[in-house]
């Protein structure tokens, strides 16, 4: 722990050298100079205290939201101004050292000015994006509308219309009424029925009990399910008893309940029209490691025929290329959420990219592997980061034909 710190520590150095050099280069005002070492004292100070007294088994959110708004309002962006300036110096070093120029040349003011610019206008833009999305970026809901094709589906459920929401996390709201706009959008979109994907919750099941009105509210003609996620379990945080862990997964199930969620834990339920049958099937957590593996797809298709149509609400989505696609089971479409799209990139109507594509290939959108369909929500909520730059908080209109 010591020895990463230090390493951190020596980054940052070399970090601010090069940030001051950019400063000096643009202004020979000592009152600028004097004022951006304090304000940075400041800042350094708070988030070396915040990482200090920081624990995984913190159950209020208010530190790690501290801390990430510093990092990346305050700290990251600066990667801009050590990028351009560093690219700046190799250039120079290389040219005095294979001859290209003599030292007393190797200098050009100008250029270094307008490095220095650009590199801390870049890094200004970011961290006005990330002040953004911490203040309004969280609130922005989109409905993200979709048409999927399943198999064998009954004349009575073609238009039939599923609403999915995902990782709530409400334990990083301080205020339910600011979700109240999502909560209508959800119920313009008149839902058949409403699936809610896992964690509810960051750590503990009181975090979600002032938002049971709230989400008491949401209205579906036949229901509203859900299923756990990692956060769910109360994994996160230290319990004086493994009984008082069980009691606070029971006391969210009970919350659930009340805000009109039947939870589904490796089981099923039917939807019934017509005397047809549309099957939807709710697996309790499985990830891969360190997630929780708790997910019975077996238990979960009792007594529903193989040829049925059947959707799958799975917290993780790599649940889907692990098991659930090899499963005889024929399940047509599951439904995760997990991955939050990072809450940070490029999220266009031909352009994705976030940073989570690379630990998790299928992080947003509609998927087809083997016949299989996988659907990934971009998340309700936010978790670690208290906002959203360019992936937004989504709400999915699934109609099925």
């Amino acid at each position: 722990m010591q020895k990463n710190f230090l390493i951190i520590t020596g980054i940052f150095i070399l970090l601010e050298i090069y940030i001051y050099q950019a400063i000096r280069t643009l202004t020979d005002n000592s009152w600028i100079r004097w004022g951006y070492i304090g304000i940075y004292v400041l800042i350094y100070a708070l988030f070396t205290y915040e990482i200090l007294n920081f624990q995984r088994s913190d159950r209020d959110a208010t530190k790690s939201h501290i801390i990430s708004i510093l990092l990346l309002v305050f700290i990251i962006p600066k990667l801009f101004v050590f990028l351009f300036l560093l690219i700046d110096d190799i250039f120079r070093t290389g040219s005095y050292l294979f001859g290209f120029t003599r030292s007393s040349e190797n200098f050009f003011p100008e250029r270094r000015k307008f490095l220095s610019l650009m590199g801390l206008g870049l890094g200004g833009v970011l961290s006005a994006l990330f002040i953004d999305g911490a203040t309004f970026g969280k609130y922005r809901h989109k409905v993200r509308r979709v048409k999927v094709k399943i198999a064998n589906l009954p004349n009575s459920f073609k238009g039939y219309k599923i609403i999915q929401i995902s990782d709530v996390h409400s334990g990083s709201f301080s205020d339910p009424s600011k979700l109240e706009h999502a909560i209508d959008l959800i119920n313009e979109q008149k839902p058949d029925l409403v699936l809610f994907t896992g964690d509810m919750v960051n750590n503990v099941a009181d975090e979600f009990k002032p938002f049971i009105p709230l989400f008491s509210k949401i209205s579906a003609k036949d229901g509203k399910f859900s299923v756990l996620g990692n956060h769910d379990y109360g994994d996160y945080v230290t319990w004086k008893s493994l009984d008082e862990k069980k009691n606070n997964l029971e006391t969210l199930i009970d919350y659930q309940r009340k805000a009109g969620f039947d939870l589904l834990r490796n089981e099923n339920r039917i939807i019934e029209k017509n005397g047809e049958k549309l099957y939807i099937l709710g697996v309790e957590n499985w990830g891969l490691k360190p997630f929780p593996q708790f997910g019975k797809i077996d238990e979960a298709l009792l007594n529903v025929p193989t040829d049925a149509p059947k959707i799958l609400m799975s917290h993780d989505p790599t649940h889907f290329d692990y098991v659930v696609k090899k499963h005889p089971g024929n399940i047509h479409l599951t439904l995760s959420g997990h991955t939050h799209g990072m809450q940070f990139g490029l999220d266009l109507k031909n352009i994705k990219w976030s940073p989570v594509q690379y630990k998790y290939p299928k992080w947003a959108d509609l998927y087809e592997s083997e016949g299989k369909l996988l659907y990934v929500n971009r998340g309700f909520g936010v978790l670690g980061y208290p906002g959203r730059v360019g992936v937004l908080p989504e709400i999915t209109l699934f109609e099925l034909s």
